[in-house]
């Protein structure tokens, strides 16, 4: 723990915003870095609790090692603090922009409605570790012989096939789009997540002896047995972009879009590709001058809001099925459910108990 009493003395900040009058006019980041100082000194508000709900099943789905990592940025080590992340998840630069943070709603100083920014500091581990150039390939030393392939190269495929490359395989990942990123270059706004992030990981896992094949539709241009045929092992990566059927009447009505083909055409835009993409409906789908209503309240909705206004709609209103949500959580109120959630996860076999 670098500050014992660091969760006492330091408030919680988080990067701040662009006012929302400039942050409508492009499709870039709009938050304002912390300084290195400020990341440290965010970091010594972990409390390094005994029971780090930040990670495990109240926290970090992919298992973090947050109070590990916080305690290495405060004491100014961010070589090593990288070297932990990215021994729990590929891509932080990814989950630090775009991740819900389940991880800060689990810490336990949100009791008082102040955790740690634990997103925050993740994200600025991940670019400080570029700008300090630690972030390099690191390619297999000693090679199975085995070839795999990958089909799909958004997050699942990308983290796939840097893990089987650095076994020592020889992967071949399979992309029907032009470019690699799947739902991370194509579904997740510019504004949220700006694309260069995911060419220079892909360099990365290229420079790891990964070789990538575009505009290859598998199923289409290549047949599945063709591919078992040609590879000792296939594994499928590929993402669903069937929309959920919204049970509701007039979707079929002119104007009606379902959100997924409205926010690739609009990435395709920003990267300067063709609209036109598998799978998808090539007419225009622009919200420029429109008064908009979004029907959902969950992170694609909240996409289709930012991206609605950045092309100019003229009002957009959101509709949400659930009720109105309380300004304050009580969260001593929720939290017997999650005491007795630990102590039956803790019970099974294999549990703390």
């Amino acid at each position: 723990m670098g500050k014992v009493t660091g969760f006492l003395e330091i408030d919680r900040q988080v990067s701040k915003y662009q006012p929302a009058a400039d942050r409508i006019r492009h499709f870039r980041e709009f938050t304002i870095p912390m300084s290195d100082a400020e990341v440290q000194k965010q970091a010594a508000r972990c409390m390094d609790c005994g029971i780090p709900y930040c990670h495990g099943p109240t926290g970090c789905p992919v298992h973090n090692q947050i109070p590990d990592w916080n305690d290495l940025i405060y004491n100014n080590n961010w070589e090593e603090a990288i070297r932990n992340l990215h021994s729990t998840n590929n891509f932080p630069e990814f989950t630090g922009r775009v991740c819900p943070a389940p991880c800060e709603e689990a810490c336990t100083l949100n009791l008082e409605d102040a955790p740690v920014a634990i997103k925050t500091v993740e994200q600025a581990i991940a670019d400080k570790a570029y700008e300090l150039g630690f972030i390099v390939p690191k390619p297999a030393t000693v090679h199975t012989g085995k070839k795999v392939a990958i089909i799909g190269s958004g997050p699942s495929g990308l983290a796939a096939a840097q893990q089987l490359g650095r076994a020592g395989h020889e992967v071949h990942v399979y992309e029907r789009e032009t470019k690699a990123g799947g739902l991370l270059r194509y579904g997740i706004p510019d504004f949220k997540m700006e694309k260069n992030f995911i060419d220079r990981r892909v360099e990365q896992i290229k420079g790891e002896g990964v070789t990538f094949h575009y505009g290859v539709n598998v199923g289409v241009d290549m047949s599945a047995e063709q591919l078992m045929a040609e590879h000792d092992a296939v594994l499928y990566c590929g993402g669903s972009e069937t929309p959920r059927p919204a049970g509701i009447g007039g979707t079929e009505f002119h104007g009606v879009h379902d959100a997924m083909p409205y926010l690739v055409q609009q990435n395709r835009r920003v990267g300067r590709e063709n609209i036109d993409s598998v799978g998808w409906p090539a007419d225009p789908i622009l919200a420029g001058g429109k008064h908009v209503v979004v029907v959902g309240g969950g992170d694609t909705a909240s996409d289709c809001v930012g991206t609605a206004f950045r092309q100019g709609a003229v009002k957009v209103t959101q509709l949400d099925i659930r009720p109105m949500p309380p300004e304050k959580e009580d969260k001593l109120a929720v939290w017997p459910y999650w005491a007795t959630k630990m102590r039956t996860s803790s019970s099974q076999p294999g549990g703390n108990a």
